[in-house]
């Protein structure tokens, strides 16, 4: 197949994104297709342009979001330029939340991962926990900012989770456990997005699953080295925090995991590939926290870990994921 791999962005999370794109691009070169590597910001590269891009890495503080003027252009370009399909090897902002999807779908390109609906329903985290709930699908409970302390104390109780209702790699997040320091994480998180969330914090384990195909794949722990919520210096600092695949688990725990991850899936109407995040209570009750729709493609991210360990190794999942936006179309 011809294949563009489309990466970078213009969100926080364009250096996770230039890191997928490169992984990508070899993964499937190694398969035996014709891939031209895609930014969004300068188009189509040279390979001097690659190696310079693809050797960057990832900074411990995500970039500062800039304006997606090039997007509308780059994507016609590739309009014109008889691609089998566009892998999304983008992370944030329009590459996750139903914009891009939309101007792929206005000229015609076909593309992997979920469609415009399914990325804007799951990318608003607000929105994905109201469906998740209707779906009985267990959730921590959240308010929506503004709220303040003795609302949050009466409704919610400290600690809680405040983070932006748009935004991926826990950019903008905090774990706020006086009501003295809510202000000022409302505050940083309304830096990333308009519309802040409240959580209630859920203390415990924090497990990821996979889904591919319609399948779920393996059940993983992610255990940060340094305090309680895997951030986005525990994500990209190396030896920050331990990811385990498969997590170790009961039998019984990974299934209902597993068929979670393939419930919020459907719930907000995903297709071909996604990953789900969950706390683990000291109870042995799961929560949902989110469903990421273009999760992380590097071969250490969660999503191909938890393939590997469903003995699905990196280079077949990206052609796997390849042969989903066929099959869909």
């Amino acid at each position: 197949m011809k294949i563009a791999v489309l990466f970078g962005g213009y969100s926080a999370e364009r250096d996770v994104s230039v890191a997928s794109g490169g992984q990508v691009v070899n993964a499937l070169r190694s398969r035996g297709h014709d891939v031209v590597a895609v930014d969004t910001e300068n188009g189509p590269l040279t390979k001097q342009d690659e190696a310079e891009a693809f050797a960057r890495g990832i900074d411990l503080h995500p970039p500062e979001p800039t304006a997606a003027s090039h997007l509308p252009i780059v994507i016609a370009a590739l309009a014109d330029a008889d691609f089998d399909l566009v892998f999304l090897a983008l992370h944030g902002g329009s590459g996750e939340n139903g914009a891009v999807q939309s101007l792929l779908d206005i000229h015609g390109i076909r593309y992997t991962g979920s469609g415009r609906l399914g990325s804007s329903l799951a990318w608003d985290k607000g929105v994905s926990k109201q469906l998740f709930t209707l779906a009985q699908i267990p959730t921590p409970e959240w308010r929506v900012a503004p709220i303040d302390a003795e609302a949050v104390a009466k409704n919610l109780g400290f600690p809680v989770i405040v983070k932006p209702s748009g935004q991926g790699s826990t950019v903008g997040l905090s774990l706020v456990r006086q009501p003295e320091e809510l202000a000022a994480a409302i505050e940083h998180a309304a830096e990333f997005d308009r519309d802040v969330l409240v959580e209630r914090f859920i203390a415990g384990r924090e497990l990821t699953v996979g889904v591919l195909g319609g399948e779920p794949l393996a059940v993983g722990e992610i255990i940060p080295v340094q305090g309680e919520i895997f951030d986005y210096k525990a994500k990209y600092q190396v030896d920050a925090a331990h990811e385990i695949f498969p997590a170790d688990i009961s039998e019984d725990l990974a299934k209902q995991a597993q068929a979670l991850a393939l419930a919020a899936h459907d719930a907000l109407r995903l297709s071909c590939y996604s990953r789900a995040d969950f706390r683990l209570d000291s109870d042995g009750g799961l929560w949902c926290l989110e469903v990421n729709t273009l999760p992380g493609m590097s071969s250490g991210s969660l999503l191909p870990q938890s393939a590997a360990a469903a003995g699905i190794p990196f280079d077949e999942l990206c052609e796997r994921i390849c042969l989903g936006a066929i099959d869909a179309a």
